[in-house]
């Protein structure tokens, strides 16, 4: 069991040169025991976005800050909080910060998903 806030959980740095002012926190994993999956709440700050990337995984997320988009196999979307998302697996995807100040969302990945 676990309860805890985000604020208390340390920031991993994306290091892909894909990537640009992008981080993660694991807020939930098999450390807290849930077995086979990680729930991360990622930051992308102004100006910042993801690689695109796909992989054999699909993953849920939930956007809770800011503006963003999330482009699925070429097909943008425009993402606020409250949205949310499923991405299967093996599409082309990619976060963009398309607003002022940081975009903020959840993402649920199986234990291999979780790469930075």
């Amino acid at each position: 069991m676990i309860v805890d806030n985000a604020k208390n959980i340390p920031v991993i740095e994306v290091s892909n040169s894909k990537a640009k002012f992008t981080s993660m926190k694991a807020l939930v994993s098999k450390t807290e025991g849930w077995e086979g999956y990680v729930m991360r709440e990622v930051e992308v700050l102004q100006g910042g976005y993801t690689p695109k990337h796909s992989h054999p995984w699909q993953h849920i997320n939930y956007f809770i800050e800011g503006e963003g988009e999330l482009m699925i196999d070429g097909k943008i979307n425009e993402v606020t909080p409250g949205s949310f998302a499923y991405v299967p697996e093996n599409a082309l995807h990619q976060f963009r910060n398309v607003g002022k100040g940081t975009f903020k969302f959840l993402c649920i990945v199986p234990d291999q998903g979780h790469v930075y």
